[in-house]
């Protein structure tokens, strides 16, 4: 199986529908075809064939999209690079994956034994080439699969993984997520997010299905605007932040969204004070999504029910769920298996069979399932504080730290203590011409939403949180 030639079968009939929009520039589905189909010629004159390990640095565009389906079509593996990325973090996927080519912008890496890759089939965009010397080879299992994408799992510190997804588990994957999305060729789906991370279950779906992609990350949010007004937006795949500004900006009517058939919010848990501004200018809920890049999106909340805000709600049929070692309120380590499934880890090679256990994955997720069947994700294993014998969820304590009108953003953690274990603390990013915080003020809103014990006992203030190149606060 090849996803490329799947998706060239699917859209074989809709060669004139536009693909992809960005600005000005469309593409149609016959016209990227054909690009794909000349840059991987390119490719190959290059020496990339299949199983090699192709690095992709490159930002969003039509262009990212036309060489990741060539690198596809090849039966190459992509590894994508963020561009968001500092220097070292680059070369760290560089070196850790030990990719046999790298294929770049010139502007988003400087140096080394690079050539021109050219060819008629890029739309705007220059490319580079580095052949790169590989330490070793692959472990002898990477042969037996057939390997599509390598998408790295770490930063700069910590256990390097890098997960394998073959061609087939994308297939799958595909089609369990378009049970909950339902795209069709009449969506046109408006994209703000780094296709750096989400790439393999969202681009790939809504090119089989031969929909519009709107690109809109770099121009936000004046692209997402035209995308609503001028293209009739049907669907968006976006993140809490993105909703944020949506509500908040004034040049967005409440009635701008009456063609938006699904808001999907991913990336990170959505904030209830976000959903609610969301839903009382627009006047329907946001559907949260659970993604996990060793899955694919195993559960969509496609409930527009108020009260099941803040659950990622049931999952798809394609899925099941359990929950391993529940405490007295019912929370415990989510557990999912279905399809789809990563095949393998890359650096350390660890097998499918080594990951899963009889099928399941263990998400070092917590979450509680209500009596209806929804799943409500209270915070991380490693993220839950100890305080006297008592659980804090860090995520918890944020959501409620997030809604008081002078933070802008928070971070939970658990300080050691020789008496309590650990002591929940606080470090706040304050909203925009704060001046002097009123600390108690703080602390009592907290008392009158929290129990006392998760209420942190030190409040710290900064001037920001340090991220991740996704944007996901680091821990």
């Amino acid at each position: 199986m090849n996803i490329f030639e799947i998706i060239k079968r699917e859209t074989g009939q809709i060669g004139d529908k536009i693909a992809v929009i960005e600005g000005d520039d469309r593409i149609t589905y016959g016209r990227l075809l054909s690009s794909v189909e000349t840059v991987a010629e390119t490719l190959r004159k290059q020496g990339v064939s299949r199983l090699h390990r192709v690095g992709l640095l490159c930002e969003d565009s039509i262009d990212y999209i036309v060489i990741s389906l060539a690198i596809l079509s090849l039966s190459a593996v992509i590894i994508p690079i963020p561009p968001e990325q500092a220097a070292d973090e680059i070369e760290t996927v560089i070196d850790r994956i030990d990719v046999d080519f790298l294929v770049a912008e010139p502007r988003l890496r400087q140096g080394g034994d690079s050539a021109p890759l050219q060819s008629l089939g890029f739309f705007k965009k220059e490319f580079m080439i580095v052949k790169r010397i590989v330490r070793e080879r692959p472990k002898a299992e990477y042969f037996r699969l057939n390997p599509a994408f390598i998408r790295f799992s770490s930063g700069t510190t910590g256990t390097s993984k890098g997960v394998v997804l073959s061609h087939e588990a994308i297939i799958e994957r595909t089609d369990a997520a378009d049970k909950g999305l339902q795209i069709t060729s009449r969506d046109t789906v408006l994209w703000v997010l780094s296709m750096s991370f989400h790439f393999v279950v969202t681009i790939l779906l809504f090119l089989r299905n031969g929909a519009t992609i709107v690109l809109c990350g770099k121009r936000f949010p004046e692209a997402l605007i035209d995308g609503i007004s001028r293209e009739k937006g049907t669907f968006i795949y976006a993140s809490p932040f993105h909703y944020s500004l949506l509500s908040r900006t004034e040049t967005i009517s409440g009635d701008a969204l009456n063609n938006i058939r699904l808001a999907v919010s991913t990336a990170m848990k959505l904030p209830e004070q976000i959903a609610g501004e969301f839903r009382e200018k627009f006047g329907f809920e946001l559907t949260e999504a659970y993604g996990i890049i060793e899955i694919g999106l195993p559960f969509i909340r496609l409930s527009g029910d108020k009260e099941k805000r803040g659950s990622v709600g049931k999952p798809l049929p394609d899925y099941e769920i359990k929950l391993d070692k529940k405490d007295t309120d019912g929370v415990g380590e989510i557990h999912i298996r279905g399809k789809g499934m990563l095949d393998a880890y890359y650096s350390p090679w660890q097998g499918r069979d080594d990951v899963l256990v009889d099928g399941w994955f263990r998400t070092g997720d917590l979450g509680k399932i209500d009596r209806d069947g929804f799943l409500f994700i209270v915070g991380r294993e490693k993220d839950v504080i100890n305080f006297a014998g008592m659980k804090v969820f860090a995520q918890e304590v944020e959501a409620v730290l997030n809604q008081h009108p002078l933070v802008k953003e928070s971070l939970v953690y658990g300080a050691a203590h020789s008496l309590y274990g650990q002591l929940p603390m606080a470090k706040i990013v304050l909203s925009d011409d704060v001046g002097n915080p009123d600390v108690n003020e703080i602390r009592r809103f907290c008392y009158q939403r929290l129990a006392k014990f998760k209420v942190p006992k030190g409040f710290e203030f900064t001037d920001r949180l340090e991220k991740t190149a996704s944007g996901k606060i680091k821990r």
